[in-house]
């Protein structure tokens, strides 16, 4: 709910947790069911198209699944907020749905949803015979920023299929637990699902992290269900018992309190217990947080100067200038009108690199936008534009499109400010495919422990396929064993933003989707190092 400010105007506005399941799911795959996944979308009188707001986990083998993953939305009372809910089989690793297989979608209102207290919509567009159905339910959710740590163990689990009846002696169980909180209707709905430990009835499982709100709301004595099963590769997994607890109870931590039974519902069997191993609840800050408190936002640019823009005196070229802008400024205006906001002395350093470059023409990967090393920094966006004209007019574009060493050069001023003070966000504009790829992979991973994010807006009609696997929003990113300790980069393709009648709209649209990651990167950071805004601190 929006703060009350007495002589002020706002609209009456609640952020929504939506919960979501599907059932009778089309069976695509011919040797095992199913692996599905959710991806909802939302469009409103702002937008043109629809815009994809969140994809839920994949599921294997499943025709019936519950998601864990939970869709956040602000709901507008005045406003008809369309959403839409498409659910694919997933048979791919890559980011783009065209890889998938369509299961059906179906529309409906945000309105809809939240006066419901369950809605059932049905699947269309595959085949007649579809009988899919995606249930949604809605929660309000509390204005509560707490956070619960929970780690829970196992001891003497039983599993009670075939093979625990014949064959006793081996028949340990893959077990793994499922958290549910009781919803406003009675209902309960699926919080969290931990990994599977295999082949043991003594298992440890890895520690939870949960919103508090998520989990029971602002009511410590809210019911929460803890259900513990037996995992089977057929997605026909099998019950080992449940117990129900409240936050209160947990909230006495590791003792005879949390030693609960792992009961069997219909036979009030107790096939072994669980226990609780740790518990530690904490307040958690948000971006606004972290800004108001000090934190600065430094945004560095880098242009992408190779020869496949064009001849910048052809008027097909990006690189073109004219009386209007084009669209690298474009981009450049659009996100740098908002980042500059937050930046107190507004002066950015800006990059070029793939160009050859004055005096002798030498090939950089890495320099200054206005070719001053004594002085690298722009007044501002006007100051980076002003540079970018310069400099097309005193490089030759040649190439080839390496991204590894402007990554590196903003790297560096980041490792020096680890302490919440400062974070640094890169901005590169590029028309190609990356020439240098692994490199620029390590790059990402080594920076992903960084106060550090990385968007990458691609200008022009290339293939940016492989511009996905660097976004990592599905599959993260990962170079000889190892993988980047966080998401820090964004891509978005310019050309998905330039259909738009509106050119206001379409900037709007293109900076909220180019910015839309970066609150959660930064605070993604801080609670990875365990910063606490300055102001804030006891």
């Amino acid at each position: 709910m929006a703060v009350f400010k007495p002589g002020s105007s706002t609209e009456p506005t609640s952020e929504i947790e939506l919960t979501l399941s599907c059932r009778n799911l089309l069976d695509c795959d011919v040797f095992s069911k199913s692996d599905p996944m959710c991806v909802v979308f939302m469009k409103t009188p702002e937008t043109t198209k629809w815009v994809e707001i969140c994809r839920t986990e994949c599921i294997n083998n499943s025709l019936n699944p519950n998601f864990v993953t939970k869709v956040h939305v602000l709901y507008r009372f005045e406003v008809q907020q369309l959403i839409k809910f498409e659910v694919y089989d997933v048979d791919s690793n890559l980011h783009d749905l065209k890889f998938q297989d369509f299961l059906g979608s179906c529309e409906t209102t945000l309105g809809h949803i939240v006066s419901s207290v369950t809605l059932n919509l049905a699947l269309k567009g595959v085949k007649t015979n579809n009988k899919g159905q995606v249930i949604v339910k809605a929660e309000e959710l509390p204005a509560c920023h707490d956070e619960v740590t929970l780690q829970f163990n196992g001891k003497d689990l039983e599993r009670s299929d075939w093979v625990a009846k014949f064959f006793t002696w081996i028949a340990k169980a893959y077990p793994f637990l499922e958290l549910f909180k009781v919803g406003e209707d009675g209902q309960y709905q699926l919080v969290y699902r931990t990994e599977v430990v295999n082949w043991t009835n003594n298992p440890s499982w890895k520690p939870i992290t949960l919103p508090v709100r998520s989990l029971c709301g602002t009511d410590f004595d809210r019911d929460i269900k803890v259900v513990c099963y037996h995992f089977k590769y057929n997605g026909n997994h099998s019950l080992i018992g449940e117990f129900h607890v409240t936050m209160n109870q947990l909230k006495k931590g590791p003792g005879p309190e949390n030693d609960h039974k792992c009961v069997k519902p219909k036979s009030s069997k107790i096939c072994g217990s669980i226990r609780l191993n740790h518990f530690d609840l904490k307040k958690t800050f948000t971006f606004l947080d972290y800004i108001m408190n000090g934190t600065q936002i430094n945004c560095t640019v880098a242009i992408d100067f190779t020869a496949s823009n064009g001849d910048p005196k052809d008027h097909n070229s990006l690189h073109y200038l004219s009386n209007r802008p084009n669209q690298y400024e474009q981009a450049l205006l659009a996100v740098g009108d908002i980042i500059q906001d937050y930046d107190s002395d507004k002066v950015f350093p800006a990059l070029g690199f793939g160009a050859r470059i004055p005096p002798h023409g030498e090939v950089s990967h890495e320099f200054f936008l206005n070719l001053q090393a004594s002085d690298p920094y722009c007044a501002g966006i006007e100051g980076v534009i002003n540079a970018y004209h310069h400099c097309i007019r005193s490089v030759q574009l040649f190439g080839p499109t390496n991204f590894s060493p402007v990554i590196n050069h903003v790297a560096k001023f980041a490792q020096a400010y680890q302490d919440g003070t400062q974070y640094f966000i890169l901005l590169i504009i590029t028309d190609g495919v990356i020439t240098d790829m692994f490199h620029t992979k390590q790059a990402i991973i080594n920076a992903s422990s960084l106060p550090m994010s990385i968007i990458i807006v691609g200008v022009g009609n290339a293939d940016f396929d492989a511009m996905e696997e660097l976004d990592a929003d599905t599959v993260p990113l990962e170079v000889n064993g190892v993988r980047a300790s966080r998401d820090i980069t964004q891509f978005v393709s310019f050309k998905d933003f330039q259909s738009c009648d509106n050119p206001t709209l379409s900037k709007a649209n293109l900076a909220r989707e180019v910015l839309a990651e970066i609150p959660n990167q930064i605070v993604g950071y801080m609670k990875s190092k365990n910063i606490i805004p300055k102001n804030l601190k006891k």
